[in-house]
């Protein structure tokens, strides 16, 4: 069993890194990290060889297992948390949450919301 993260390299992935190592550790569970790379207003969010390895590195500190996965999502990301959830017999999703306004929300739609309202397992939220 596992928790899922949801990480970009950003504030919010990394609180999102921080809370969900905690819940592992507390529950003794492996997490899974999900960061599924696309392009957007501040580049290509994929991470590179060392990236992955410090995550690794990070969660080893924290006491938990890490696989870091990077698939593609096109418009489907809350499929992508699903089946990763049913893959690795997740008991959680961890996402971080960035404020956005309502015509924000309302042009770009919610990745966030939609991974709430979708999710098979409870998601855990957090803030930067």
């Amino acid at each position: 069993m596992t928790i899922v993260i949801g990480y970009l390299p950003a504030p919010e992935g990394e609180a999102a890194l921080d809370v969900g190592f905690a819940e592992a550790k507390l529950r003794g569970l492996d997490v899974v990290v999900i960061n599924s790379p696309r392009r957007g207003a501040d580049g290509v969010t994929a991470l590179s060889a060392e990236d992955i390895a410090a995550l690794e590195a990070r969660g080893t500190e924290s006491g938990v297992g890490v696989t870091v996965l990077q698939p593609g999502h096109e418009d489907d990301l809350v499929g992508v948390f699903n089946d990763t959830v049913a893959e690795y017999g997740s008991t959680m999703i961890v996402i971080g949450l960035r404020k956005r306004t309502a015509v924000g929300k309302f042009i770009l739609g919610s990745q966030a919301q939609r991974i709430l309202l979708e999710a098979d397992v409870p998601v855990l939220t957090v803030k930067a």
